[in-house]
């Protein structure tokens, strides 16, 4: 099987011939061991696509994800500006949204003619073309949550939930369509068979259980809904402990959910197992950056054990690498996922 394939697979719920493996999203690390930067691939299409493919061939990860670390693009397209860091993904620098009245003002056009997100969207087209064959390619975004956040602000977001449930929803609502807009013309055409979202805001840290099943669950559901309908995956990432909601990852519609290192992926075996695919969870710090190449294997023999050889289990880091992971931590990660048979 070819590893998109293998993905498809387990994204199915399926048995693949072997464990289905990749990073998520790694556009840090790719852009730092390709030799260049975020900033000047915005304006190069050509060059990302370049730097996808050749990083797509040195990984071998079953997944390559163009966009990856351009997520603040799709709000700064409305306003507050982007600052590029010397390493790292590109920080939004101000919030949009105070209020309901904000929000309706908000024109989703306006997406459209963003000039970085339309040399994502060549890239990412020119990349489907080279190795779309051979790997899953998608198209990374933040959630519909986080994405919301990003308009409102972490903090005034975090305050809102309680103070401001009504501009929580509102705001949720505008992100949802925003990414259904977004998606809907890479989809339709065929470019996109998988979506890939991170919601960090979502965060078991952040958030509670409750908080999480009214405001983030609905509207994933959504766009998930919305995906299915079109036939496309779902790879939804959340950040931090999720072990005491584990239950309700089916209601969010993903295909597949990626959990951080910090949850219990036995537990997520017993809870997820027949309902859902899930994925995980390498710690991406303490095993892929500090690890060396004998405790990368160990790990991830045991996230395999834990989670099961049934199928519906891809095995990932538990968030996005750091640029300095050891190419030959990544090497291992991803050679001992593929030399395991179920």
């Amino acid at each position: 099987m070819k590893p998109r394939d293998v993905v498809l697979k387990a994204f199915e719920g399926g048995k693949p011939e072997r464990v289905p493996v990749t990073l998520f999203g790694a556009g840090m690390w790719s852009i730092k061991g390709f030799g260049t930067s975020f900033e000047e691939l915005s304006t190069n299409a050509p060059k990302m696509t370049e730097m996808l493919v050749a990083m797509a061939d040195k990984l071998q990860c079953d997944v390559c994800y163009p966009g990856s670390g351009y997520n603040n693009f799709h709000a700064s397209a409305f306003g507050g500006g982007i600052k590029f860091r010397e390493m790292g993904a590109p920080d939004l620098k101000e919030h949009l949204v105070s209020s309901v009245e904000d929000v309706d003002k908000l024109d989703i056009g306006v997406v459209d003619r963003e000039p970085v997100i339309g040399v994502v969207k060549e890239a990412l087209r020119a990349t489907k073309a080279k190795i779309g064959s051979e790997y899953v390619v998608t198209m990374t975004a933040w959630g519909p949550f986080t994405l919301a956040a990003r308009f409102v602000g972490e903090e005034a977001m975090m305050k809102a939930t309680f103070k401001k449930p009504d501009l929580v929803n509102r705001v949720c609502q505008f992100a949802t369509d925003l990414l259904i807009h977004l998606y809907k013309p890479l989809v339709e055409d065929g470019t996109l068979e998988v979506i890939s979202l991170a919601d960090p805001t979502a965060s078991g840290d952040l958030i509670s259980k409750k908080q999480f099943e009214k405001f983030a669950v609905p509207y994933l559901k959504k766009f998930t809904d919305w995906a299915k309908s079109k036939n496309a995956h779902t790879l939804v990432h959340i950040c931090g402990n999720t072990t005491d909601r584990l239950e309700l990852m089916p209601d969010t519609g993903a295909s597949c959910i990626s959990l951080d290192h910090k949850t219990d992926i036995g537990k997520a075996r017993e809870v997820l197992r027949g309902k859902m695919c899930f994925g995980g969870n390498v710690d991406p710090v303490a095993v892929m950056l500090q690890g060396t190449v004998a405790e990368v294997e160990q790990a991830c023999r045991k996230v395999i054990e834990s989670a099961g050889t049934d199928g519906g289990f891809v095995l990932m880091p538990g968030c996005d690498i750091p640029p300095t992971v050891p190419y030959e931590n990544i090497q291992t990660f991803i050679r001992t996922a593929r030399e395991w048979k179920l």
